[in-house]
Protein backbone atom coordinates (compact mmCIF):
# COMPACT_ATOMS: atom_id res chain seq x y z
CA UNK A 1 0.00 0.00 0.00
CA UNK A 2 0.87 3.73 -0.33
CA UNK A 3 2.75 5.46 2.21
CA UNK A 4 -0.74 7.82 2.27
CA UNK A 5 -3.96 7.58 0.69
CA UNK A 6 -6.42 10.08 -0.29
CA UNK A 7 -9.05 10.81 1.48
CA UNK A 8 -12.15 8.51 0.18
CA UNK A 9 -14.09 10.99 -2.15
CA UNK A 10 -17.20 10.59 -0.13
CA UNK A 11 -17.92 8.16 2.78
CA UNK A 12 -21.21 8.15 2.10
CA UNK A 13 -21.51 5.94 -1.06
CA UNK A 14 -22.46 2.59 -0.80
CA UNK A 15 -19.11 0.49 0.34
CA UNK A 16 -18.99 -1.20 -3.07
CA UNK A 17 -18.26 2.54 -4.38
CA UNK A 18 -15.89 2.80 -2.02
CA UNK A 19 -13.48 -0.15 -2.60
CA UNK A 20 -14.01 0.69 -6.02
CA UNK A 21 -11.94 3.55 -5.52
CA UNK A 22 -9.30 2.23 -2.89
CA UNK A 23 -8.97 0.03 -6.58
CA UNK A 24 -7.94 2.87 -8.39
CA UNK A 25 -5.64 3.73 -6.11
CA UNK A 26 -4.29 0.20 -5.12
CA UNK A 27 -5.22 -1.95 -7.55
CA UNK A 28 -7.24 -4.97 -7.08
CA UNK A 29 -4.47 -7.80 -5.59
CA UNK A 30 -3.53 -5.27 -3.33
CA UNK A 31 -7.23 -4.80 -2.09
CA UNK A 32 -7.42 -8.84 -1.70
CA UNK A 33 -4.29 -9.09 -0.25
CA UNK A 34 -5.05 -6.22 2.79
CA UNK A 35 -8.40 -8.06 2.95
CA UNK A 36 -6.38 -11.48 3.83
CA UNK A 37 -3.88 -9.15 6.27
CA UNK A 38 -7.48 -7.84 8.01
CA UNK A 39 -8.66 -11.10 8.30
CA UNK A 40 -5.65 -13.21 9.55
CA UNK A 41 -5.23 -10.22 12.63
CA UNK A 42 -3.76 -7.65 11.33
CA UNK A 43 -3.40 -4.40 13.29
CA UNK A 44 -6.07 -1.60 12.28
CA UNK A 45 -3.81 0.87 13.29
CA UNK A 46 -1.49 -0.38 10.17
CA UNK A 47 -3.98 0.12 7.55
CA UNK A 48 -6.19 3.21 9.00
CA UNK A 49 -6.28 4.88 5.56
CA UNK A 50 -7.51 1.39 3.90
CA UNK A 51 -9.87 0.89 6.43
CA UNK A 52 -11.63 4.33 5.76
CA UNK A 53 -12.29 2.65 1.85
CA UNK A 54 -13.30 -0.71 3.61
CA UNK A 55 -15.59 0.79 6.16
CA UNK A 56 -17.06 4.19 5.41
CA UNK A 57 -15.60 5.23 8.60
CA UNK A 58 -13.25 7.70 10.24
CA UNK A 59 -9.77 6.05 11.42
CA UNK A 60 -8.34 9.09 12.68
CA UNK A 61 -6.22 9.21 15.23
CA UNK A 62 -8.63 9.57 18.56
CA UNK A 63 -11.44 7.59 16.36
CA UNK A 64 -13.20 5.25 18.31
CA UNK A 65 -12.31 2.83 15.28
CA UNK A 66 -8.90 2.43 16.90
CA UNK A 67 -10.33 2.32 20.24
CA UNK A 68 -10.54 -1.75 21.18
CA UNK A 69 -12.91 -1.17 24.24
CA UNK A 70 -15.55 0.02 22.17
CA UNK A 71 -14.78 -1.83 18.02
CA UNK A 72 -13.51 -5.46 19.36
CA UNK A 73 -11.22 -7.05 17.51
CA UNK A 74 -13.16 -9.30 15.56
CA UNK A 75 -15.12 -6.01 14.03
CA UNK A 76 -11.44 -5.91 12.09
CA UNK A 77 -11.74 -9.41 10.88
CA UNK A 78 -15.42 -8.74 9.89
CA UNK A 79 -14.15 -5.48 7.84
CA UNK A 80 -11.68 -7.71 6.06
CA UNK A 81 -14.17 -10.51 4.66
CA UNK A 82 -16.64 -8.05 4.14
CA UNK A 83 -14.24 -6.01 1.21
CA UNK A 84 -14.01 -9.91 -0.68
CA UNK A 85 -17.43 -8.93 -1.33
CA UNK A 86 -16.56 -6.39 -3.21
CA UNK A 87 -13.27 -8.26 -4.88
CA UNK A 88 -12.15 -10.89 -5.41
CA UNK A 89 -9.04 -13.75 -6.18
CA UNK A 90 -9.40 -17.41 -5.70
CA UNK A 91 -6.05 -17.34 -3.62
CA UNK A 92 -8.86 -15.73 -0.75
CA UNK A 93 -10.94 -18.99 -0.77
CA UNK A 94 -9.03 -21.22 2.15
CA UNK A 95 -9.60 -17.90 4.24
CA UNK A 96 -13.31 -17.48 3.81
CA UNK A 97 -13.56 -21.06 4.25
CA UNK A 98 -11.44 -20.87 7.52
CA UNK A 99 -13.26 -17.94 8.44
CA UNK A 100 -16.41 -19.92 9.18
CA UNK A 101 -15.17 -21.26 12.05
CA UNK A 102 -14.27 -17.75 13.72
CA UNK A 103 -14.78 -17.39 17.68
CA UNK A 104 -16.97 -14.30 16.89
CA UNK A 105 -20.48 -14.68 14.70
CA UNK A 106 -19.53 -11.34 12.94
CA UNK A 107 -16.57 -12.46 10.52
CA UNK A 108 -18.82 -16.00 10.32
CA UNK A 109 -21.10 -14.44 8.76
CA UNK A 110 -19.34 -12.25 6.94
CA UNK A 111 -17.67 -15.21 5.60
CA UNK A 112 -21.03 -16.48 5.07
CA UNK A 113 -21.91 -13.64 2.25
CA UNK A 114 -18.62 -14.03 0.31
CA UNK A 115 -19.09 -18.07 0.46
CA UNK A 116 -22.68 -17.27 -1.18
CA UNK A 117 -21.93 -14.39 -3.61
CA UNK A 118 -18.78 -16.78 -4.99
CA UNK A 119 -19.93 -19.56 -4.94
CA UNK A 120 -17.66 -21.21 -2.83
CA UNK A 121 -18.20 -25.36 -2.23
CA UNK A 122 -15.61 -25.62 -0.18
CA UNK A 123 -17.67 -23.62 2.24
CA UNK A 124 -20.25 -26.31 2.57
CA UNK A 125 -19.12 -28.07 5.55
CA UNK A 126 -18.67 -24.98 7.12
CA UNK A 127 -22.36 -23.68 6.54
CA UNK A 128 -23.59 -26.62 8.11
CA UNK A 129 -22.04 -26.12 11.15
CA UNK A 130 -23.30 -22.62 11.24
CA UNK A 131 -27.07 -23.94 10.76
CA UNK A 132 -26.77 -24.66 14.89
CA UNK A 133 -25.79 -20.72 15.65
CA UNK A 134 -27.64 -19.32 17.93
CA UNK A 135 -27.89 -16.03 15.92
CA UNK A 136 -31.40 -16.68 13.71
CA UNK A 137 -29.46 -14.48 10.97
CA UNK A 138 -26.23 -16.45 10.61
CA UNK A 139 -27.83 -19.71 10.36
CA UNK A 140 -30.22 -17.56 7.51
CA UNK A 141 -27.07 -16.83 6.36
CA UNK A 142 -25.68 -20.16 6.06
CA UNK A 143 -28.65 -21.51 4.64
CA UNK A 144 -28.23 -18.56 1.93
CA UNK A 145 -25.03 -19.94 1.61
CA UNK A 146 -25.92 -23.44 0.86
CA UNK A 147 -28.08 -22.49 -1.45
CA UNK A 148 -25.84 -21.63 -3.59
CA UNK A 149 -22.93 -23.47 -3.16
CA UNK A 150 -24.12 -26.71 -1.06
CA UNK A 151 -24.04 -30.18 -3.11
CA UNK A 152 -26.68 -33.33 -2.23
CA UNK A 153 -24.71 -34.38 1.14
CA UNK A 154 -26.03 -31.03 2.66
CA UNK A 155 -29.85 -31.23 1.78
CA UNK A 156 -30.51 -33.11 5.04
CA UNK A 157 -29.02 -30.78 6.81
CA UNK A 158 -31.17 -27.99 5.21
CA UNK A 159 -34.20 -29.77 5.22
CA UNK A 160 -33.77 -29.98 9.10
CA UNK A 161 -34.10 -26.08 9.56
CA UNK A 162 -37.92 -26.43 7.82
CA UNK A 163 -38.87 -26.64 11.26
CA UNK A 164 -36.62 -23.73 12.94
CA UNK A 165 -38.21 -21.90 15.86
CA UNK A 166 -37.83 -18.41 13.28
CA UNK A 167 -39.52 -17.89 10.50
CA UNK A 168 -37.09 -16.36 8.52
CA UNK A 169 -34.71 -19.63 9.07
CA UNK A 170 -37.82 -21.87 7.96
CA UNK A 171 -37.75 -19.23 4.73
CA UNK A 172 -34.57 -19.59 3.55
CA UNK A 173 -34.58 -23.09 4.53
CA UNK A 174 -37.44 -23.68 1.74
CA UNK A 175 -35.36 -20.82 -0.46
CA UNK A 176 -32.37 -22.91 -0.43
CA UNK A 177 -33.93 -26.35 -0.56
CA UNK A 178 -35.22 -24.77 -4.10
CA UNK A 179 -31.91 -23.08 -4.97
CA UNK A 180 -30.48 -26.57 -4.84
CA UNK A 181 -32.41 -28.40 -6.57
CA UNK A 182 -32.77 -25.54 -9.66
CA UNK A 183 -28.90 -25.87 -9.42
CA UNK A 184 -27.73 -29.17 -8.80
CA UNK A 185 -31.20 -30.45 -11.41
CA UNK A 186 -32.39 -32.93 -8.89
CA UNK A 187 -35.56 -34.10 -8.36
CA UNK A 188 -36.73 -32.48 -4.64
CA UNK A 189 -38.68 -35.79 -4.42
CA UNK A 190 -35.47 -37.88 -4.51
CA UNK A 191 -33.84 -35.93 -1.36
Amino acid sequence: MPPSLPPPSDLDVPLGNLVAELVTHVGEEAVVTLCLDLMGGAPREEHADELRYLTGLSFEPGSPTLDRSRWKEYWTRAWGARGLLHVWDERATAAVVAGLDDEHWRPAENCLKVATRRQLGEAGPGAVRLLDHELDRVRAQALRTLGAAGDTEHVEAVRGLLTDRHPDVRRQAARALERMTARLDQEAERW
